[in-house]
């Protein structure tokens, strides 16, 4: 048991799908594709505050340092306090972007990060924005109905200053064609 009562699991649990509070995911005909993304576009995804309570429930789950986990601990560290988790982090800018962008899009995943920067501690109360700028835009060689788009990705803490920079290569859908005009 830790400084402020935490009691930290020794072996990772499996939370149940029952014990979920996050909104119900929306699934509809996507509305962008590939060609709906240019370079050189910026895309607002929102903000959020993250808070204390979730912070320590996420490193108690899967990054249990006491920087992440207990607030006396934390201020004998060269952070000076509670802070995120950088895995925390990458989740809470890939729970924003799904959000606001993905799930109204034909997303298809993506081949791996290029890219994860982790610049600044996310502390607890503090309110993130997340920006995406479209750095380029091909099609695939290899698959005619979808393309890349190499995006960077930036949560940015107070007065828009970079937490996380993470540079990433998804697949989106192509638009499908127009049916060909019948001729008479």
């Amino acid at each position: 048991m830790g400084p402020i009562g935490l009691v930290v699991p020794c072996a990772p649990r499996r939370l149940a799908l029952r014990e979920s509070k996050l909104p119900a995911i929306r699934i509809a005909v996507p509305r962008l594709h590939w060609e709906d993304f240019t370079k050189g576009q910026i895309i607002d995804c929102g903000s959020r505050v993250v808070t204390r309570e979730e912070i320590v429930a996420f490193a108690a789950e899967y990054d249990p340092q006491p920087m992440h986990l207990d607030e006396l601990a934390a201020r004998g560290t060269p952070l000076g306090g509670l802070i995120a988790s950088g895995w925390h982090s990458c989740c809470i800018l890939m729970r924003m972007l799904s959000d606001a962008l993905l799930h109204d899009t034909n997303f298809l995943g993506a081949p791996g990060v290029e890219e994860v920067r982790w610049l600044a501690p996310l502390r607890p109360g503090e309110r993130v924005s997340l920006r995406a700028t479209v750095l380029e835009s091909r099609p695939s060689r290899s698959r005619p109905e979808m393309g890349f788009v190499k995006f960077h990705f930036e949560l940015l803490g107070a007065s828009d200053k970079p937490v996380v920079s993470l540079r990433v290569n998804p697949m989106f859908g192509r638009r499908p064609a127009a049916p060909a005009a019948e001729q008479p």
